[in-house]
């Protein structure tokens, strides 16, 4: 069963943290709040994971508040699991992520969200970063704003 790894809990605290401030910079907005004590039950337990089941209601509304701000589909319209391949070269998903991607829950797109980026070896992670990059030093060095 997916779970809710911390770093996407941290990930939606800091989003409603930016959404919701408050004057005084220390009181907590109702869905901060109930993130805030996920995260803590969290740490003091020394785990990475929650099982959506165990969250609130005003956590679970938070969380998906979150998730809606987020991409859905790691897709960049290189799929070689179309070649035949069991992981996508493009995106890092497995052929069956990829077929059952449109009836996944939520948690689980974010379960393989998080397994994709802690691996990182998909093009999306590497080639495309790195021809981006490129593309900048080219940019920089014609309009004189190369630091290299």
């Amino acid at each position: 069963m997916a779970a809710i790894h911390i770093t996407d809990i941290e990930a939606a605290i800091n989003w409603w943290r930016h959404r919701s401030p408050t004057a005084d910079g220390l009181a907590l907005c109702p869905p901060l709040a109930a993130l805030a004590e996920v995260y803590a039950l969290l740490v003091y337990r020394h785990e990475t994971r929650c099982d959506e089941a165990q969250l609130s209601e005003a956590a679970r509304e938070a969380w998906m508040a979150w998730y809606d701000s987020t991409p859905d589909a790691p897709c960049i319209a290189i799929c070689s699991t179309t070649q035949g391949d069991a992981l996508c070269k493009g995106c890092g998903r497995t052929f069956e992520e990829v077929q059952h991607w449109p009836r996944m829950s939520p948690v689980e797109k974010r379960d393989t969200w998080h397994r994709i980026v802690s691996e990182g070896s998909a093009w999306r992670f590497n080639r495309y970063a790195e021809r981006a990059r490129e593309r900048d030093r080219t940019q920089g060095a014609a309009d004189g704003t190369d630091a290299a």
